[in-house]
């Protein structure tokens, strides 16, 4: 009896989490008899991984947070190119998470074992020289924006584009009447989703401005309404006891009128969904000092850099500040104002260049199709 296929998978974020179960998904859908073993989370185990490390182990952002974690970060690296070098898979999918990920495919390149990209690393923005790590030890690479895309082909990496996963249509088990029922909301006034990001770091240094802003903004709008994404794992220093808590991000995008987000792949969630936002994000001093001279990007938010303008504000580090980004929202919660109408049409057109649904199949399908058993 032929032996399945065995992938090695590594996502060592929430939203690698997420990308990674609906790649196994996909890549079981096309072929059942495959075994999935790596580091994620409770979304890739629950997709069908067996899980090595968990995501929660894993992740680390800032310059000054990676070094505090590094001793354990790198036990885990030598600990699973030991396991890697053992059960030899067929090939392994690195998802995103390039700190990691790309020392750990230079550190496993002598085994020759097949890798494969998925959401290569932001090089077209900083560590440019991460291209030619991507070019000499990855078999294959899929890119997830358009400008990226154009980015690597021309510094010679062959990547493909099949669009954003974002674009993949998930059938939601509730409408938005069913949403604010479930809630106990009402359809008369306004909601607010608030999107504080997926790590603890993140929550405890921006939730007390958030608490702010929203008290400020609730001056003009009495009976604003605020629905919380939570990521599991993450809790909240203090919170009000009218706002509601949604695990479902993207249920609490769609239901809303306008959302406060950190910056983060939620920001194109919104867009996509068609959903106004502000983008709100604070890092250390010493990050953000670092951050000042090594990026190359004119804009934070994924939305801003497909547009090459800005098309959602962004409120990042002594910016961030209730009263201006108070002033903001309020904008965007008069339905009539030319900056709300404008972003709309905006995010119309930024839409336009994701692509077509089925992005996870066409990238299951060209990871199988290269690793032939």
């Amino acid at each position: 009896m032929k032996e399945p296929l065995k992938l090695f998978l590594i996502a060592g974020e929430p939203s690698g989490d997420f990308h990674g179960a609906k790649l196994i998904r996909a890549l079981k859908s096309t072929n059942p008899f495959t075994s999935f073993m790596g580091h994620g989370g409770p979304l890739m185990e629950k997709a069908g991984m067996k899980i090595i490390e968990p995501v929660q182990s894993l992740s680390v952002m800032g310059f000054k947070e990676v070094l505090v974690h590094l001793p354990r970060i790198w036990k885990i690296m030598n600990k699973t190119v030991s396991l890697v070098e053992k059960i030899k898979p067929d090939r392994i999918i690195l998802i995103d998470y390039p700190g990691f990920n790309l020392r750990f495919a230079k550190k496993i390149s002598t085994l020759k074992i097949p890798i494969s990209y998925f959401i290569l690393p932001q090089a077209w923005a900083w560590k440019s020289k991460r291209v030619e790590i991507v070019k000499k030890y990855f078999e294959q690479s899929f890119s997830i924006f358009p400008f990226e895309y154009t980015w690597y082909n021309s510094k010679g990496v062959n990547t493909k584009y099949f669009g954003h996963p974002f674009m993949d249509i998930d059938h939601l088990d509730e409408n938005r009447n069913q949403f604010f029922k479930r809630h106990n909301l009402n359809q008369k006034y306004k909601l607010l989703a608030l999107l504080p990001g997926s790590r603890q770091q993140e929550i405890n240094k921006h939730w007390k401005i958030y608490i702010e802003t929203i008290a400020l903004i609730k001056q003009n709008y009495p009976n604003l309404q605020v629905i919380v994404a939570k990521s599991d794992n993450t809790t909240f220093p203090i919170i009000d006891k009218s706002f509601k808590i949604e695990k479902n991000a993207k249920k609490a995008i769609i239901a809303s009128d306008i959302a406060i987000v950190a910056s983060g792949t939620a920001t194109l969630e919104c867009a996509v969904e068609g959903t106004p936002l502000v983008v709100c994000y604070k890092v250390s001093w010493f990050t953000w000092f670092l951050a000042k001279y090594l990026v190359n990007v004119k804009y934070s938010s994924i939305v801003n850099l497909i547009a090459n303008k800005e098309v959602v504000p962004e409120f990042l580090q002594s910016e961030m500040r209730p009263e201006k980004i108070k002033t903001k929202l309020l904008e965007l919660l008069d339905d009539e104002s030319s900056f709300r109408n404008q972003m709309l049409d905006d995010f119309i057109k930024i839409k336009g260049k994701l692509g077509t649904p089925g992005v996870y199949l066409r990238v299951a399908s060209e990871i199988l199709k290269a690793t032939r058993k």
